[in-house]
């Protein structure tokens, strides 16, 4: 046939796009070793503890924006007991004082003058006395009548009230009762009153200079023992039902790098704030080397009642970029890194809210180790 050899060459060319068509296909990649699976000789075993996690008492931590308050029960607000002009200061910020202690000094003419007529009052009452003693020989010699012997103790009792009123004056205007016998002996008037201290304490405001002119209402001085210092949060009022006065708490304060500092809970409100709905709490902290200021920020944190809970130990937790894992054992020498979500420390436990399940054995101990032999193995990869 003529057609033959056509058709033969055709047949040549199917077979060898045929055979083109069936060239090897490549090799699959290897599969890439897991990061976070680790493996550790027996030897390493030695160095790592394991055991289930289990329940354990899990607290959670409320924290509260607080601030540093002094102690209103040791602070005094001093003033000056007289109108008067200030001749001396003796008292500057941040000074150490006790009670009794001069502050600053004042000239008060409204000092001296009443001193005028607590002597007057003294000579006053010590003549209508005298007058009493004679009328009293008088009547006795039936000198003079009943009527006028009454008349002059009526007089004296006149002059005891004034000396009284006078010397009531001027203990209000600050002498002492010393002071006033002095005064009443010598009969030397001055016109200098001291502004002294109430308490033992420091001295944390002063509000007057040299030569100004101060009256009784001022306030001159504010003293404060600041060995005991208070913390003074608002707690939201769904919260209150965790503050309990007596109870043991603590606050971290920023401004000494987030140190925690122990108190108890000295105050809770009664009432509840109507403008923030919060119940204030008052918390009392011992400050014996002065390291607590007053104003400064301060968070309290307040813990819940204890509650049955999966929790772990502390040293199994390991933190890597910001995040917490644990190791999960897979077999007897294998581990794996699993993330997990934790909630608040609290004495060396932390509970688990989820990554891992009751009974899961874990790395409890040892787990800071192994997180290094796991992140060696993945950099020689």
């Amino acid at each position: 046939m003529k057609y033959a050899p056509t058709l033969l060459i055709s047949l040549i060319l199917v077979a060898s796009l045929s055979a083109c068509g069936k060239q090897e296909a490549p090799p699959a990649p290897e599969a890439q070793p897991d990061p976070n699976l680790v493996s550790v000789q027996p030897d390493f075993l030695k160095r790592l503890k394991i055991a289930p996690a289990g329940e354990g008492n899990a607290v959670d931590t409320l924290r509260v924006p607080a601030r540093v308050s002094a102690d209103e029960r040791l602070i005094a607000r001093i003033g000056a007991a007289v109108t008067g002009r200030v001749t001396q200061v003796h008292a500057v910020l941040g000074q150490k004082v006790k009670a009794g202690e001069v502050l600053a000094t004042l000239h008060s003419t409204e000092l001296s003058a009443a001193q005028l007529a607590y002597l007057k009052a003294v000579s006053q009452e010590s003549l209508q006395r005298r007058a009493v003693e004679r009328a009293k020989l008088l009547f006795s010699a039936d000198v003079i009548s009943a009527a006028e012997l009454q008349r002059r103790e009526s007089e004296l009792a006149q002059a005891q009230a004034e000396l009284q009123a006078s010397h009531d004056q001027l203990s209000i205007l600050g002498m002492t009762e010393g002071t006033i016998r002095k005064l009443s002996a010598n009969g030397n008037v001055h016109s200098l009153s001291d502004v002294s201290s109430t308490i033992d304490g420091q001295v944390i405001e002063r509000k007057l200079t040299q030569g100004q002119v101060v009256q009784p209402a001022d306030a001159l001085y504010t003293v404060a023992d600041l060995s005991h210092v208070w913390v003074v949060a608002e707690v939201p009022e769904q919260q209150a039902d965790l503050v309990t006065v007596g109870e043991e708490t603590e606050a971290e304060i920023a401004a000494l790098g987030g140190r925690r500092i122990n108190g108890q809970l000295i105050f809770v409100a009664d009432t509840v704030n109507p403008s923030t709905r919060t119940v204030t709490v008052r918390m009392d902290v011992p400050n014996p080397d002065r390291s607590i200021k007053p104003e400064m920020l301060a968070t309290m944190l307040i813990k819940s009642k204890p509650r049955r809970q999966l929790v772990i130990p502390s040293s199994a937790v390991v933190r890597n970029e910001n995040q917490d894992y644990v190791f999960v054992q897979k077999d007897a020498q294998q581990f794996v890194l699993r993330k997990v979500t934790l909630g608040e420390e609290n004495n060396g436990s932390v509970p688990v809210v989820e990554g891992i399940k009751m009974g899961e054995k874990i790395v409890v101990d040892g787990a800071f180790h192994l997180n290094n032999e796991r992140r060696r193995k993945e950099l020689e990869g």
